[in-house]
């Protein structure tokens, strides 16, 4: 048995995050991941303007801002009738520290996390190592997985479950998952093509109730996400198939498209029913999961993880109540159900199913209302802020 002050189940961006602030204010932690690498798979790779603070402060904004690049312009354009309504970040210029929006692949922060984690003796990352059980009493949380295809129990004084939306630390401290499972199936796929040069903005969400996409550069390489859904009950060994016909209808003309990658995958709207148990915490997609449309899965749960690792090293430095993480549970699942999740599905309805023209009339009108006041563009633009929780270690008193 071995023992650490905390474990990481899933060394995704949020517990390789959490692992890489905890090591930074010195507490040893060990993070558990049942794949033998950082998944390459396409994944989240916008990060919006209101989380780039929070990887400034874990020294991580310099390196990925160089590996990614930085943009300010949105684009929303309806697909039958190639009307487009563009807006851009710069409106918070002299008003936010960071007025753009940061592309980068998941998979690459998360290596520029861990390449800062390695420098720190006491975290550790086991790869190939799969959770199997959680049990816990009020002095340690002791974990059964298997490394390597052997037995090795943990313990440690805290546990993170940062292992997805099937986590199985939620799942062993029989928390209940409540909400929805969309009956539509996400297509991830990353292109390489020049896009830009096809006069294709950065960023756009292409509007329309079968062909609707996010389409969005991911780096300098000319590497591009595109997004779309399909009915879920067309066979998934035969997605790949399927795929020419969306390319060719969204992008005409265009024959030089590489398909580098896709990953099909089921989405959903559910939240945790507490994000603690005892020495059991819960965050990112473990904690609550949402559709991608407006990337507001990875800024929820680096928000989770902003806040999660201050309060956590505060408690076992003895510089503040664990009470504090009840606060944590409660703050982070109260902005998920009141804003993450509605906005979400706002934002799905609006992008996928706009198959009634009165209403999709209606929501262009408020488009295009944002390129003539200044007001409301601020307004829409600051929302992202919204699912931010203050640093909570001066909250609550010790």
């Amino acid at each position: 048995m071995t023992e650490q002050a905390v474990l990481i189940a899933g060394a995704g961006p949020v517990g390789i995050l959490n692992a890489l602030g905890l090591a930074r204010a010195g507490i040893s932690v060990t993070v558990l991941e049942r794949g033998s690498g950082v998944v390459q798979s396409p994944r989240a790779m916008v990060y919006h303007w209101s989380v780039l603070d929070g990887l400034e402060r874990l020294g991580l904004f310099g390196a990925a801002s160089e590996r990614g690049f930085l943009k300010q312009g949105y684009t929303y354009r309806v697909h039958a009738t190639g009307e487009q309504v563009s807006f851009g970040l710069d409106a918070l210029e002299g008003k936010v520290a960071h007025p753009y929006n940061l592309h980068l692949g998941q998979n690459v922060l998360v290596e520029l996390a861990l390449a800062q984690l390695s420098a720190y003796p006491h975290a550790t990352v086991l790869w190939d190592t799969e959770v199997h059980s959680v049990d816990q009493d009020e002095n340690a949380v002791r974990v059964e997985a298997s490394s390597q295809g052997k037995p090795v129990t943990l313990s440690a004084q805290w546990l993170i479950g940062a292992d997805g939306a099937r986590s199985t630390v939620r799942e062993s401290a029989e928390i209940p998952f409540d909400g929805l499972t969309w009956p539509e199936r996400f297509v991830a796929t990353n292109i390489r093509v020049d896009l830009e040069a096809h006069g294709w903005p950065l960023t756009t969400m292409l509007i329309d109730d079968r062909y609707g996409a996010i389409i969005s550069k991911i780096d300098t390489t000319n590497l591009w996400r595109f997004t779309y859904c399909e009915d879920e009950a067309l066979p998934v060994d035969t997605v790949r198939d399927r795929m020419p016909d969306y390319l060719e209808t969204v992008f005409p003309g265009i024959d030089d498209i590489e398909l580098v990658a896709f990953s099909p995958y089921r989405m959903h709207q559910r939240t945790a029913s507490t994000f603690r148990v005892g020495r059991v915490l819960l965050a990112g997609d473990a904690a609550h999961a949402t559709n991608p449309t407006g990337g507001l899965g990875l800024t929820s749960g680096l928000f989770d993880t902003y806040v999660l690792h201050e309060a956590l090293a505060a408690v076992i430095d003895g510089r503040i109540s664990d009470a504090v993480l009840d606060e944590y549970a409660r703050l982070r699942r109260e902005v998920f159900l009141d804003k993450v999740n509605p906005a979400a599905t706002a934002n799905k309805q609006f992008v996928y199913h706009s198959a009634n023209d009165a209403d999709l009339e209606t929501a262009m009108g408020g488009m295009r209302r944002l390129t003539s006041d200044p007001d409301a563009l601020v307004n829409r633009l600051m929302f992202p802020k919204t699912l931010e929780t203050p640093s909570l270690i001066t909250e609550v008193n010790a």
